[in-house]
């Protein structure tokens, strides 16, 4: 399908109606990042392939209710194989995306002394690349992606009927999802202060569905959404590069631990020292947390979003 630049969703739109144009946007802009992926000479048009899957997996959970459960199941499950594919894949890009740019700061005699370490990650990322064109290749891949189509591009499939009297347009029931998802981000502040590094990932992942949720009724709310939007993305952004800091010092001690002692001194020293330097730069996003953490929960935010969802 032609993708569009916004899925046309208006406040008198029925929410299972409103959900399936947002979903045959992101489908659409899956399939069109899918020959860029295949032919892998740019790693953006995996990228993008993937943010799509994984924002279609977020709007099953902000339009939950208005389709059948066993579609919306089967589904979800369905997007969760291709994500994980595309996934495997890049992670490893931004892995050795971060490598490089690390390297790039020093000596050039001691570029050598990474290679190993950049070998190792690459040689992992050929195979996750031959799996997920395998996937990609496949009856079941091609039979969900027919199936799929026919579901967005089909009113009322399975779609839930509301009882008489139960909210089902947009206007009615976009304010509610709205703000649940905005009190299930800001109740982690009372862990913020001494979560772990996956008590933070489940943060980011909170941030995303939020920035999602007023992404898909963006068409029905005042342009003020957009100030709102950007402060989850610097959080988003924040929680990002901690993460990525978290997985590169993960691999590095990984290679260490099974390769250190087959390795020349040189390479574990490097190693080590790109370690140390992935440890510090922990420290230093979860000490800047607090900066990008705060302007999401101040009065200031909650005011915006309770404007935003009483003009819908």
């Amino acid at each position: 399908p032609k993708v569009p630049r916004s899925p046309g969703v208006s406040a008198d739109d029925a929410l299972a109606e409103a959900g399936r144009k947002v979903l045959r946007m992101h489908l659409a802009r899956m399939l069109a990042a899918e020959a860029g992926t295949r032919l892998g000479a740019d790693i953006e048009q995996l990228h993008k392939m993937r943010v799509a899957t994984r924002r279609m997996r977020s709007m099953w959970r902000v339009f939950d209710g208005a389709y059948r459960p066993k579609t919306q199941l089967r589904y979800v499950r369905e997007l969760r194989v291709v994500a994980t594919a595309l996934g495997a894949v890049r992670d490893l890009d931004v892995l050795i995306e971060g490598l490089d740019q690390y390297t790039a700061t020093l000596p050039p005699a001691t570029f050598g002394a990474m290679a190993q370490l950049r070998l190792d990650l690459t040689e992992q990322r050929e195979t996750a690349r031959a799996s997920l064109i395998e996937l990609l290749d496949s009856r079941s891949y091609q039979d969900f992606v027919n199936d799929y189509l026919e579901f967005v591009e089909t009113p009322g499939a399975a779609e839930l009927r509301p009882g008489p009297g139960e909210p089902v347009l947009v206007r009615h029931t976009a304010g509610g999802r709205i703000w649940a998802a905005y009190e299930h981000l800001r109740a982690h502040e009372t862990v913020l202060g001494w979560a772990d590094v996956p008590g933070l990932h489940a943060i980011r992942i909170d941030a995303k569905r939020l920035r999602y949720t007023l992404e898909s009724f963006r068409e029905v709310l005042p342009t003020s959404v957009d100030g709102v939007i950007a402060r989850i993305v610097v959080l988003q952004d924040h929680l990002g590069a901690l993460n990525d800091a978290d997985v590169a010092a993960t691999t590095a001690r990984a290679f260490l631990m099974s390769s250190g002692a087959r390795s020349a001194v040189q390479t574990r020293e490097a190693v080590s020292l790109y370690l140390a330097s992935r440890e510090a730069a922990i420290t230093n996003l979860r000490r800047g947390l607090p900066a990008a953490w705060r302007p999401l929960v101040a009065l200031q935010t909650r005011r915006a979003i309770a404007t935003l969802i009483a003009a819908i």
